[in-house]
């Protein structure tokens, strides 16, 4: 909205200095600021409000027993990070764009699958919460409106199907026919990855920041023709507003990280995990990213890989041996570590430390290219 404010303003009276509002840094810096400060106006708000109407988290009967302590500790604060992105982003984005439309909608629509399902376990005391194929109804739909437009709309017919390989030079991948399943899955599987991640304190949050940021250098050079052609990657007229969003994320996900890291005073839950790890994905797949997904986003990859390791083992150590074993002590494995005797931030801070690895890893990959 201020885009448009600013900018007519700029046409019309030409004032000094109301320029700067046309560029995407600026406004991307804007957005993050704004963010930032919601989350530390609001977030006290939404947290106090929550504990009054006791929506407080119930602790996994089979999880760790340190966990015990967070019984109660509000959840559904994931409607502060979605209060504090969108905001920003209606305010300072080009929102007619079509970059923007689609990430919205997709973060929209999987925070609002996550509140239900946060809403059924914590307010109506379901235990499973929303039922899984209704959940993976909800994912499917976002992956079917994402790819279903970047395959068939003008603006990204000269590239809609097509994707990076990292590390190598002029070679792009096809999907062809199979593009729009396989969005489906790559928003699936992303959002559920980062919905495993968030079993402890700032975890999922921290590390996402720590992705985020990657993914604006990334969507900031795709979108520029200079700076595409020198890292020897596809072009893609107006994705760089995905930056602000992408800035949005940064701020408001720092200033929610300021009440969620140990020992934490929220939990996002469903609404904001679910959602982050959509809004992850959806970006990867706009920027044609999707094949660096498993390397930037390598601590959700391990979580999710270490769960289906663990439950395909237990099931044939069970059927051969009539008793089913496990390879970790807990999955996911963050619960492994926790069981090992590591405490809470350790593991926080350790995981926090691979992200930047592999986001560094992943912003070579250009250059090697």
């Amino acid at each position: 909205m201020f885009y448009y404010l600013f900018d007519y303003i700029n046409e019309v009276f030409n004032p000094p200095g109301f320029d700067v509002f046309r560029f995407l840094t600026f406004r991307s810096a804007l957005a993050a600021i704004t963010g930032l400060f919601l989350s530390f106006y609001i977030g006290p708000k939404i947290i106090n409000y929550l504990k009054k109407k006791q929506v407080g988290e119930k602790v996994r009967e089979e999880g760790p027993q340190s966990h015990k302590a967070k019984e109660g500790t509000p959840t559904m604060g994931g409607i502060i990070m979605i209060f504090t992105v969108v905001l920003p982003v209606l305010l300072w984005s080009d929102i007619k764009s079509s970059y923007i439309i689609l990430v919205l909608i997709g973060t929209l629509i999987l925070s609002g699958v996550g509140f239900i399902d946060d809403y059924l376990k914590v307010v109506k005391k379901y235990p499973q919460g929303l039922i899984a194929r209704y959940k993976l109804l909800g994912q499917i739909f976002v992956g079917l409106i994402v790819g279903s437009a970047i395959y068939f709309l003008p603006e990204f017919s000269n590239f809609n199907s097509i994707t990076t390989l990292p590390f190598f030079k002029n070679l792009n991948f096809d999907f062809s026919y199979l593009y729009i399943p396989v969005v489906i899955f790559i928003i699936t599987a992303t959002s559920n990855a980062v919905n495993l991640t968030d079993g402890l304190d700032g975890l999922a949050m921290g590390t996402m920041v720590i992705v985020m940021l990657a993914l604006a250098f990334i969507t900031y050079v795709s979108g520029n023709v200079i700076y595409s052609d020198y890292l020897n990657i596809i072009y893609l007229p107006g994705s760089g507003e995905l930056t602000v969003f992408i800035a949005a994320m940064i701020g408001a996900g720092l200033g929610f990280l300021w009440f969620n890291f140990y020992p934490a005073q929220v939990f996002m839950g469903d609404t904001g995990s679910l959602a982050m790890g959509g809004a992850f994905a959806i970006i990867a797949i706009l920027v044609k990213k999707e094949l660096l997904i498993p390397i930037l986003g390598g601590i959700y990859f391990l979580e999710t890989v270490s769960v289906i390791i663990q439950r395909l083992y237990f099931k044939y150590t069970k059927k051969k041996y009539g008793e089913g074993r496990r390879v970790f002590k807990m999955a996911p494995i963050h619960h492994h570590y926790e069981l090992l005797g590591w405490s809470e931030p350790k593991i926080v801070i350790r995981f926090y430390i691979i992200t930047i690895i592999l986001a560094i890893i992943s912003l070579a990959s250009f250059k090697v290219r």
